[in-house]
């Protein structure tokens, strides 16, 4: 008896001591990156590993222009920018192609509805912001597997794994997507955002450069002219390029970071992301994806859109600061992917005497341009 009372206070302070270190452990991995959508992202171990499975299509994304002639081994060749087309009678470029191409062009690489997608672009072009284009295309889709690896083929080779000089070549196969399938929520067009400026459940987010958001440095349409000046009324502004840990390997911050980067945004309503042509913006919809965020919208006309004069769009040239606490985000894990893509908001309320997005701070209104 003497005996085994010892004993059992040695066993309890083992089982704390152990309660303790996966405590930290957990905090550790949390800030380390355990985002609440964490599947959404793959590492080049985990790509290393799960290569050879079943059903998995590793996709290099880049156009020919980017291309270096070396591949992640077994990855067809799928250029991104064969999703992109300009549409003269809207008078805008760069715009997503539509459903029935996206259909056709994933058939023609040999993607499969069922597939499991693993894409990847490099750092020194894009940083995860055309892999994250094809995402948003596949979500869009209803696609329910796609993952982005980080840090793109540099971060496999960082990792020490071989690069191969061919890709590979799937049979063509038809890819079909039926309409009830279709995440529509992913996608926003310039009117539907003009009808809701003031409602306080769209948080818009500019994720160009301060310069450009702040109309200081004039961009072009599709025709050569010069776009309006400034960002949609009501617009935040963070760089798509914040997210990135550093300059150099261009893999994404923590989730602790992350949280702290985009304080203010509220999870439980929408955002609507945009850029200049809809390649950047893309890549803050995968963030936000990642982070657990589930009604996220890309816009996909952007500035080519909205800063066309002819279609007199109003812009804004005030700066409207985000503010808030660090984002609580809402944990995805253990929820099917089918149920992932198909989460619907609520319809909520307008209120026009907000800017979209909340107060925004920041000053008067400044409206400067309807267009024309």
């Amino acid at each position: 008896m003497f005996i085994e009372r010892p004993v059992r206070v040695i066993v309890f302070a083992v089982v704390l001591v152990a309660i303790v270190a996966w405590t930290i452990a957990s905090g550790t991995a949390q800030q380390a990156g355990d985002y609440p959508n964490a599947d959404l992202l793959a590492s080049a171990e985990w790509l290393e590993q799960h290569a050879g499975d079943e059903g998995l299509v590793i996709v290099d994304v880049r156009n020919d222009k980017h291309f270096d002639g070396n591949v992640i081994p077994g990855a067809i060749r799928m250029p991104w920018g064969q999703f992109q087309t300009d549409d003269p009678v809207e008078r805008v470029g760069s715009v997503f192609v539509g459903v029935g191409r996206a259909q056709q062009l994933l058939g023609e690489h040999g993607i499969q509805r069922s597939d499991t997608v693993v894409l990847y672009d490099d750092v020194e072009r894009d940083g995860g912001a055309t892999a994250s284009y094809i995402f948003w295309v596949l979500e869009y889709l209803g696609h329910e597997n796609v993952h982005v690896l980080n840090g793109g083929i540099e971060a496999w080779q960082r990792a020490g794994f071989d690069t191969a000089e061919q890709p590979a070549e799937r049979e063509p196969v038809t890819y079909q997507v039926a309409a009830e399938e279709i995440v529509r929520s992913r996608r926003i067009g310039g009117p539907q955002i003009y009808e809701r400026l003031g409602d306080r459940y769209y948080q818009v987010l500019d994720v160009r450069s301060r310069d450009e958001y702040l109309g200081e440095v004039p961009s072009t349409g599709w025709e050569g002219k010069t776009l309006k000046a400034g960002h949609v009324p009501g617009a935040f502004n963070l760089n798509h390029e914040n997210a990135w840990a550093d300059s150099e390997t261009k893999l994404l911050k923590s989730y602790d970071q992350l949280q702290r980067l985009y304080a203010g945004l509220d999870p439980t309503r929408a955002v609507v992301t945009y850029c200049y042509s809809g390649r950047r913006s893309s890549h803050t919809y995968f963030v936000l994806r990642l982070m657990g965020f589930s009604d996220v919208r890309v816009y996909d006309e952007s500035w080519k859109g909205w800063g066309n004069k002819w279609l007199y769009y109003p812009a804004e040239t005030k700066e409207n600061v985000l503010q808030g606490a660090p984002v609580q985000g809402v944990s995805m894990q253990g929820v099917s992917m089918s149920r992932r893509h198909r989460m619907q908001p609520a319809a909520q309320p307008a209120d026009a005497g907000q800017p979209s997005g909340g107060d925004g701070g920041g000053g008067q209104s400044s409206y400067i341009s309807c267009g024309g």
